[in-house]
């Protein structure tokens, strides 16, 4: 597996709290995909490294966030075109074989994606998500909420060696 990633620091924008102390990495082409990737392999690994409570299925259609828990994506199949942030946020496009770390409070969405296009996602052990949507009355607990969140003890891929653990500190 390789460590190649890019990184994105969301700032608040009014209405998304995102995380203006843990960045979004994405992960490229960290699980071999031909044109797919066994979604056992990535549930697999995500829980050798405590992310666990996995599920399968899609990204919503709308601006969402989880105060109480940071998030892992792998993509296994197709791509997504995504946006972090909000609506102002960061466009991202990600394929099979990828990985997303979005951190506690991070809006995101699913714009546009392929019709083979499926996901696994999972949570460190201990965090229970929620589900927020940048309405009236989810702040200022949200952000209590956000800020309370511990980090986790591995990176879902890498383990205790995993860029995150560097990132995240």
């Amino acid at each position: 597996m390789d460590h190649s990633y890019e990184t994105y620091l969301l700032s608040d924008d009014g209405v998304y709290p995102n995380n203006e102390r843990l960045v979004v990495v994405v992960y490229q082409q960290v699980f071999i995909a031909e044109p797919s990737v066994d979604p056992d392999i990535i549930e697999r690994q995500f829980n050798k490294n405590g992310w666990v409570n996995c599920w399968r299925n899609g990204i919503y259609r709308e601006h969402h966030y989880h105060s109480s828990a940071h998030e892992v994506l792998g993509i296994y199949s197709g791509w997504i075109k995504t946006q972090l942030g909000g609506p102002d946020g960061k466009m991202v496009v990600a394929g099979a074989g990828d990985a997303i770390i979005i951190p506690a409070g991070v809006a995101h969405k699913n714009l546009d994606q392929s019709a083979d296009f499926r996901v696994i996602g999972g949570y460190p052990q201990g965090q229970l998500w929620d589900m927020n949507f940048g309405k009236a009355g989810e702040r200022p607990l949200a952000d209590e909420k956000i800020n309370n969140v511990p980090l986790p003890l591995k990176d879902p891929v890498f383990g205790t060696s995993g860029p995150i653990k560097t990132l995240w500190g």
